[in-house]
């Protein structure tokens, strides 16, 4: 069985409560903070593959809010939300999590966290 990596912001409030139900749980994971360590293009597309990019692009965060509209109009489909996420990567909803079964789930919910343990 691979391991779970959690992907995110070490500052973000979502990351931070997974992270506790994780650690609470004694679910051993990999943390990778994407602010410090970066995203290449393969990851995002292998998210975008496994549930899409609406739900990981963002748009009710700060981040956002703050782009100019003409930035928000590009990311209408695909190729523009991809793009967009890996120029600003605080717009990609957190957490993203690579479990050890192969699926990838975004956000944090208990239920869904409690279904992936097994």
């Amino acid at each position: 069985m691979s391991e779970i990596t959690l992907y995110g912001i070490s500052n973000c409030d979502t990351v931070k409560r997974a992270r506790a139900w994780l650690a609470t749980n004694s679910v051993p994971y990999r943390f990778h903070d994407f602010k410090k360590a970066g995203l290449d293009a393969e990851r995002l597309a292998h998210w975008v593959a496994a549930v899409g990019w609406e739900p990981l692009l963002n748009r009710r965060g700060t981040t956002w809010r703050q782009l100019p509209a003409e930035r928000q109009a590009a990311a209408l489909d695909g190729a523009g939300a991809q793009a967009l996420m890996l120029d600003q990567l605080s717009v990609i909803k957190r957490p993203v999590v690579e479990w050890s079964d192969g699926n990838v789930t975004v956000g944090f919910a208990e239920a869904v966290f409690e279904a992936q343990r097994g």
